[in-house]
C-alpha cells in the first residue's frame, strides 16, 4: 500500500503558511479544514493553504508537496488513529469512534492518490466555484536529491588574470551588434 508524506523541498512553506508541516508527516488532502469556512473570504496565508496545501496530520501544518511512499498496514492504522485524535481535538468530534470513521475516509482518499511509483511528488490545487470546492492533483517527478539543486555556484579564482576582461558595450549588444 502507498500513502502520502509531507515534503519540504525548500523553506518556502515556513513563510507561505501560518503553520508549516514538518517533513515526513503522514499527509491528507486537507480540504476538510475549510469545510465550515467560506473560501471566498480567505486571505493571505489561509488562502495559500486552501489553494495549494496538503495537511500534515501530526502537526496540522501545511505542505506544498507530498511524496508517495510505501506504507504498511500498521502505518495506515497509526495514521488513522492519529487523524482521529486530531479530529476530536481540533474539530470537536464527539468521540474517537466517530472520528475514526471520518479519518478512515480521509486516509483512503489520500491512498487513492498514490497510484504512481513511490517517490513521486504530488501537488494539489483547490478552487472554490459555484459553492463547491474542487481539487485537482498533479504528479511531479522527484529529482531524487534530498536537498534542492543549487541555483548559483561560486568559483574561487586563485590566480590574477594577466589582462583585464574585455569590456562589453551593452547598448551595442541591445541593438544587435555582437562586437
Amino acid at each position: 500500500m502507498k500513502l502520502l508524506k509531507t515534503v519540504r523541498a525548500d523553506p518556502s512553506d515556513t513563510f507561505v503558511f501560518d503553520k508549516a508541516a514538518q517533513p515526513g508527516e503522514w499527509a491528507i488532502s486537507g480540504a476538510l479544514m475549510f469545510a465550515q469556512l467560506d473560501p471566498a473570504t480567505l486571505t493571505g496565508k489561509a488562502r495559500a493553504a486552501f489553494r495549494a496545501g496538503f495537511l500534515g496530520i501530526d502537526s496540522f501544518g501545511w505542505s506544498t508537496l507530498a511524496r508517495i511512499v510505501e506504507a504498511s498496514e500498521a502505518d495506515r492504522a497509526a495514521a488513522v488513529d492519529l487523524l482521529a485524535a486530531q479530529l476530536v481535538e481540533h474539530f470537536g468530534a464527539p468521540d474517537l469512534e466517530t472520528a475514526r470513521t471520518a479519518a478512515e475516509e480521509e486516509i483512503a482518499f489520500a491512498a487513492s492518490l498514490c497510484d504512481h511509483p513511490a517517490g513521486m511528488l504530488v501537488a494539489v490545487s483547490r478552487q472554490y466555484e459555484n459553492e463547491v470546492t474542487r481539487e485537482a492533483f498533479r504528479t511531479l517527478q522527484s529529482n531524487g536529491r534530498s536537498k534542492p539543486a543549487p541555483v548559483f555556484t561560486f568559483l574561487q579564482v586563485t590566480e590574477e588574470a594577466e589582462s583585464p576582461p574585455k569590456q562589453i558595450d551593452r547598448t551595442k549588444r541591445a541593438k544587435g551588434d555582437r562586437r
